[in-house]
């Protein structure tokens, strides 16, 4: 007579460290990809300005190695959260936000590289290549670049200060944009651009507040995951309220 089988014991949950440790690897793999994004937007910008088509090309690879880290990302992100829950293992409230903050901060990345890739895009589709933008446009996009620099390092180093620097950079951007098409304007006027010129200078433009934005979405995450504040824009300045407020 077979002797009945003995009932297999519950899998213990994985130790806590276990998790821990998979969400620093985590990280620093977002760390990664946030310079690798950093680095396609600095291309992006020099391929727009020198007008190389060659180097256009390459922004676009990178943008398909971007979107590659970014699906393993997401990936491991699901399966730390579907470890813990098959072994039962509760996570700490900090390392909840940690991932949470992770999966959002690898959504803005993407979205930079998707629009810087848009930018090295119009090399070949610029009305005239021959047209100088007001000098003002340089530094407005460069101000961009130094904000994604700096919404990048501010998840590396877990720096909730520098995440507010970011967000009160907010309105230089918007400055420079405003004075930028008040140029392009007065010399669409006097005839010293085209107007299909002056709609391309208004799609870069357009690119840049996009990038802006999307880092500024990533100061707020890196602020949520150190501190638990919740950050609104809220009658033209910046709100951080307790999660449990909202």
């Amino acid at each position: 007579m077979d002797e009945p089988l003995s009932p297999v014991p519950p899998a213990a949950p994985p130790p806590p460290e276990e998790a821990a440790q998979r969400i620093a690897r985590l990280r620093d793999r977002l760390a990664e990809q946030g310079q690798l994004v950093v680095s396609l937007l600095d291309a992006a910008l020099r391929a727009f300005y020198e007008r190389d088509a060659a180097d256009a090309a390459g922004v676009a690879a990178e943008d398909d190695r971007v979107d590659r880290v970014d699906v393993e990302i997401e990936k491991e992100s699901v399966a730390i959260l579907s470890a813990a829950a098959r072994a039962g293992c509760e996570l700490e409230n900090d390392q909840v936000r940690q991932i949470l903050t992770i999966v959002k901060i690898n959504n803005e990345l993407e979205r930079i590289a998707d629009v810087g890739t848009d930018i090295a895009e119009l090399v070949g589709t610029l009305a005239d290549p021959s047209t100088r933008f007001p000098e003002t446009t340089k530094v407005m996009t460069n101000s961009v670049l130094g904000l994604c620099r700096d919404a990048v390092g501010a998840f590396e180093d877990a720096d909730p200060a520098l995440a507010r620097v970011v967000l009160q950079s907010e309105h230089v951007v918007l400055a420079f944009k405003g004075e930028i098409l008040r140029q392009a304007e007065r010399r669409v006027t006097e005839g010293t651009m085209s107007i299909e010129s002056a709609f391309d200078l208004h799609e870069l433009i357009g690119h840049c507040m996009l990038i802006a934005d999307h880092c500024t979405n990533i100061a707020e995450q890196v602020i949520y995951e150190r501190t638990g504040m919740i950050v609104r824009h809220m009658e033209g300045r910046w709100v951080e309220r307790p999660a449990d407020d909202q």
